[in-house]
């Protein structure tokens, strides 16, 4: 089992990514969510932070994401940064990190801004991408800040249509993802742990056995329908 699959086992054992229908932001009925939200303890933030990590050195070191410092976008991006910085150090590789208030304080340090200085090549660290919008709002901070944005981490890869709103307020699928988004129109890479193929494959590979397994036809019927 590689990495990548490795990470679906673990974040199906921890409860974060679960099988059923539920409303996407897009309007959509998905049969299957994750909720990062739900790395709600010490062990499962940890081991979470661990799989950025090791995603992070492995795209620095084959060339495909250098950077300075790490940046979470408020609010599960402030968690995942953090403890990623952590993870990262242990590992060998301290780096800074920053994050954001969604409002700014008048009072103490004051701004939005909290965490060491925005500066060098910054990577942003987020759960999802659903529409790509965090990434500009954390784009704009880094660059008024003087500072470049380099790349993004997420954990999971959705690989689906995102959505625009049209004019008359209609909601229409267009043939990209926003990881795609990011990658083709904003310049930046994105360092997903996971993919939804990586799902796919790790429910093939369980031969129809286990409860996991049996939810195969629906995601895969998902993926046909709104992949990209």
């Amino acid at each position: 089992m590689n990495e990548r699959q490795e990470f679906i086992r673990f974040a199906l054992a921890a409860g974060v990514l679960r099988f059923g229908s539920f409303r996407t932001k897009a309007g959509r009925d998905s049969p299957y969510f994750f909720n990062a939200g739900l790395f709600d303890d010490g062990e499962r933030l940890g081991r979470l932070a661990d799989f950025y990590a090791q995603r992070l050195l492995r795209a620095a070191r084959d060339g495909e994401a250098a950077f300075d410092m790490l940046f979470g976008p408020a609010y599960k991006g402030i968690t995942l940064a953090s403890s990623t910085a952590v993870s990262l150090a242990r590992a060998g590789r301290n780096v800074s990190f920053a994050f954001n208030r969604k409002e700014a304080k008048d009072h103490g340090e004051g701004g939005t801004l909290v965490g060491a200085p925005l500066k060098g090549r910054v990577l942003i660290v987020d759960d999802v991408m659903s529409a790509g919008t965090a990434a500009r709002e954390s784009i704009a901070l880094i660059q008024a800040a003087g500072a470049t944005a380099q790349g993004v981490a997420i954990a999971l890869d959705r690989q689906e249509m995102a959505t625009e709103v049209q004019s008359d307020g209609s909601v229409r699928d267009v043939p990209h993802s926003a990881v795609q988004y990011v990658q083709n129109v904003l310049g930046l890479q994105v360092c997903a742990i996971a993919r939804l193929e990586d799902l796919l494959a790790y429910l093939a590979s369980q031969g129809g056995l286990g409860e996991a397994a049996a939810h195969l036809p629906q995601v895969q019927a998902y993926r046909d329908r709104y992949g990209v």
